[in-house]
This record gives structure tokens, C-alpha cells and sequence, in this order.
């Protein structure tokens, strides 16, 4: 994805069903979305547009058990989960994800993109520069393994992206599943844990109930916002129950409340996997 400062215009690239597409956003002072396509995966963004924007999240019944939550919801009633329907294209950064800083797994999945997705399909000299469709599964089976490490991929990322990418085309299914069941589908996949399937859950289908169980600073986030301390994951999953079945969209108003924990020490360190 691309932001485009000079026409306002917000850029996507992916792989569909149809083949790779990229598709351009623009916001108008009306509130309305305007949204124009290319190549062989357009008809599918298209389509998958409204969704993508969260107009098919439905929030009935949810409600707010803390000041916190009840105040960012006052304060954002449009907050929406968006769903991109697509697999594929969140499970292969959320791997990368798995226990390294963002940083880390920011400049993998960027290395990965350039050397083994596509350009881009789009209008000549419209699109933003550099921007890349991400490796199909096809494309990540066949990467050696010397790229892997170049790209700062560990062997135990590398081997759960390699399982995906065999059954890539099952995995799809888990997004017409849904909840829990959609989960699990991916968590048959070694290497896909509790916290990956939920963030591909997150995005993929925009489910409101998967909590990110795992993660380094969600359930201190939680626990700091909520009660004023830190918590676990077990803690957090307490203190979320009164939430369910929509426990993921009170986090997502955590988090877009503004709020942030107090810090104590330094930063977790980065990990260069390409120094090894």
C-alpha cells in the first residue's frame, strides 16, 4: 500500500483469484469513496470494496463495559472492521511478523516483495513508484534458500510460510468460515499459531472476536488501559470476556483511543537474522 500526498489518492496492490490487480482510493469532502482498478484481479477489488471498508461489519450488540472503550466509541461512531477477503496476502506479513520487532518484519516482507512479487499493474507514469504485488504462493515455494536468509527470514518463518504456501488455496476457504472455524482452519498449518490466525482474522475477514493472544504488548495495552497495570494474555482475556463475542473491536478502540502504557527500560531489541 501507497499513499499518494500529491492527489490524495491511497494505493493497494494484491493478489486475487483473478490474478494480481492493484486498485487506487480517493476520499471525497462528501464521505463517499470513489475506486478505479487494473489488471486481471480488478473486477475482484472492485467488488470486494465496500467490505474492504467495513461496510458489511455489523457491531449490533456490542457494548462498552469501560470508560475508556465508551468514550473512543462516542468520540469515533464510523470506526468500522475492514476485511480484504483475501488470505494469502495477510498470512504472508503476519508470519514475518512472528517474534521479531515490526521493523524487522517490515524490511522482510519489502525485500521479499521486490525480489519475488510483480510490479504493479496501472496506469503508465500514474502509480506510485516501486509499488509491488506481493509473492504468490507459486512464487515463494520456488525462493532459495540462501534469498530466504538474505531477506532476514529464519528458518522457522521460512518453513510455516513454505507449508502455507502448499495448501495456500484451502486457506482461502477460512475466510467464508469465519470466527473460530476459519481459525482453525489455519492453525492446521504448522508454523500458524493462535496469534498468527487471529491477526490473518483480523484482516482477512474482519473478525471482531480474534484477539491477538501472544502478542508482545497487546495485553500490557490492555491491562494499562483498562485497569491501570500490566496484565498477561491471561489477564487480558479476562478482562476482555464481558466483551465477547466482539472482544477484538473493544482492543481496536483501545487502540484508536490514543491511549498509550507508560514505558519502563529499553525497547526490545531488534534481531538481524541476515547477521547469522
Amino acid at each position: 500500500m501507497r499513499m499518494d500526498p500529491v492527489n490524495g489518492a491511497c494505493w493497494r496492490a494484491g493478489t486475487t483469484s483473478a490474478g494480481p490487480g492493484a486498485m487506487a482510493l480517493r476520499y471525497r469532502r462528501d464521505g463517499t469513496v470513489t475506486a478505479t482498478a487494473w489488471g486481471p484481479g480488478a473486477a475482484v477489488l472492485l467488488e470486494g470494496l465496500p467490505a474492504l471498508l467495513g461496510a458489511e461489519d455489523d457491531d449490533t450488540g456490542f457494548v462498552a463495559h469501560h470508560e475508556l472503550v465508551a468514550d473512543a466509541r462516542r468520540r469515533m461512531p464510523g470506526l468500522r472492521l475492514g476485511a480484504t477477503g483475501r488470505v494469502w496476502d495477510v498470512l504472508l506479513p503476519a508470519v514475518l511478523e512472528q517474534k521479531v520487532t515490526g521493523v524487522e518484519a517490515r524490511r522482510s516482507f519489502r525485500e521479499l516483495c521486490w525480489r519475488f512479487g510483480t510490479r504493479a499493474p496501472g496506469p503508465a507514469g500514474e502509480g506510485p513508484r516501486g509499488l509491488r504485488v506481493p509473492p504468490t504462493p507459486e512464487a515463494v515455494r520456488a525462493i532459495p534458500d540462501w534469498e530466504w536468509h538474505r531477506a532476514g527470514v529464519d528458518s522457522a518463518r521460512r518453513r510455516a510460510l513454505l507449508a502455507a504456501a502448499t495448501v495456500a488455496h484451502r486457506l482461502e476457504g477460512a475466510v467464508a468460515l469465519g470466527g473460530a472455524r476459519g481459525r482453525e482452519l489455519l492453525r492446521r498449518v504448522p508454523g500458524i499459531g493462535v496469534w498468527t490466525a487471529a491477526e490473518v482474522a483480523q484482516r482477512a475477514w474482519g473478525d471482531p472476536d480474534a484477539v491477538s493472544v501472544g502478542d508482545f504488548h497487546i495485553p500490557s495495552v490492555v491491562g494499562w488501559a483498562l485497569l491501570g497495570r500490566p496484565l498477561d494474555d491471561a489477564g487480558m482475556l479476562e478482562v476482555l470476556a464481558p466483551y465477547a463475542p466482539q472482544r477484538q473491536r473493544a482492543v481496536r478502540y483501545i487502540e484508536a483511543s490514543g491511549f498509550r502504557r507508560p514505558r519502563f527500560g529499553p525497547r526490545f531489541a531488534a534481531k538481524d537474522y541476515r547477521e547469522i
